[in-house]
């Protein structure tokens, strides 16, 4: 189901390491998901890699924070302040079907 991402014993610590700092700061209950993605960017003149951060307060309401950074270089300071999280809703599938 999933590909082979080649994902280093390394990244997978900073991945949980950022899912962590993800729950904590945005109180995500422990039964929500937190999904911490390392990626190559596809946006001409980008870094090479990006990390991606999709998260559910409740069933209904998913939040994405995407770092231009690799996972390994991602910190608490590059998360957006705790009252700024409304703005990090991502309602891309609020139209489909």
């Amino acid at each position: 189901m999933f590909g082979h991402r080649n994902i280093s014993s390394a990244t997978i610590v900073d991945l949980e390491r950022i899912e962590a700092t993800v729950r904590s700061r945005y109180n995500v209950p422990d039964d929500q998901i937190v999904l911490v993605t390392q990626e190559q960017t596809r946006i001409l003149g980008g870094p090479e890699k990006m990390t991606t951060i999709l998260f559910w307060i409740d069933a209904e309401t998913r939040n994405k924070v995407r770092v231009f950074k690799p996972a390994a270089d991602v910190h608490s300071k590059d998360l957006p302040p705790t009252w700024l999280r409304s703005a990090l809703l991502d309602d891309v599938l609020a139209e489909c079907c």
